[in-house]
């Protein structure tokens, strides 16, 4: 398999703008003690901007010829551990040890299964920065009554703050993807975030609520034993209208 078939399997685009290379290192801010988690890190340009003295790097990449490249490039000043396996098998134990920041330049086939994957690890998360391919970064920021308001969004606000930090033009790849990305920060909640036992409830009710976009949740739900009486809730509105709050409501009422 030649490398360009390779890289093509593995969902890989290396960044080679400077400045695009610069700004997303100046929007992590790697600070003294940090310890963090790099999926894919390719050929190394963003783990460049975090390799700093005193900071500890774990970099998971499911291409050995990375491993192997970056094994040789890097000795330092950072502390580094290289890790050749794929991110959504490799264990995650070592989350539980430390707070990690969270970085990557996701392959775009997998980057929705990557990131609703550390919810379950968000009380070990102190934040994350990831680039993305610009409609799955609006989907993952979408709020309550527009068309991005959605499963994605949804599930994720129960646990995280999301936030666009900038746009990235296909130009700043060395092999240009068709589309737009975007350079996302996602930051666990430090109030009024979801229990983690709960989300199981909740997501099954996100995904019952959106069977249908253009039928109300009261359709949708018709199915379920939805006592709407005793609940504060518009059944009337179309599921992208349903805020968080009604959504954990009705998980509430339908939990098992």
């Amino acid at each position: 398999m030649s490398s360009r078939d390779t890289r093509r399997k593995f969902g890989q685009n290396y960044l080679s703008d400077p400045a695009i290379i610069f700004e997303m290192g100046q929007s992590i801010g790697p600070k003294k003690n940090n310890n963090f988690l790099e999926i894919g890190p390719g050929m190394g340009a963003l783990t460049d901007t975090i390799n700093l003295e005193d900071i500890n790097i774990k970099a998971i990449d499911i291409d050995s010829k990375n491993i192997e490249y970056l094994s040789k490039k890097y000795m330092g000043p950072a502390n580094f551990e290289f890790i050749n396996d794929d991110i959504l098998k490799a264990p995650l134990d070592f989350l539980e040890n430390e707070s990690y920041r969270i970085v990557g330049n996701l392959p775009y086939n997998i980057s929705t299964q990557i990131i609703l994957m550390f919810t379950d690890w968000c009380e070990h998360i102190q934040d994350m920065h990831f680039l993305v391919q610009k409609e799955v970064a609006e989907k993952i920021t979408g709020k309550v009554g527009t068309k991005n308001w959605g499963k994605l969004s949804i599930k994720l606000s129960a646990f995280f703050d999301t936030q666009i930090l900038f746009d990235v033009p296909p130009e700043a790849f060395d092999i240009k993807p068709k589309v737009t990305s975007s350079f996302i920060r996602i930051s666990p909640k430090r109030s009024n975030r979801l229990d983690l036992s709960f989300k199981k409830d909740l997501y099954k009710v996100v995904d019952w609520s959106f069977i249908s976009r253009r039928k109300n949740i009261r359709n949708n739900l018709k199915k379920r034993d939805v006592n709407w009486d005793l609940l504060d809730i518009d059944n009337n509105l179309r599921p992208e209208e349903v805020c968080l709050e009604d959504y954990m409501k009705l998980a509430e009422a339908l939990k098992e």
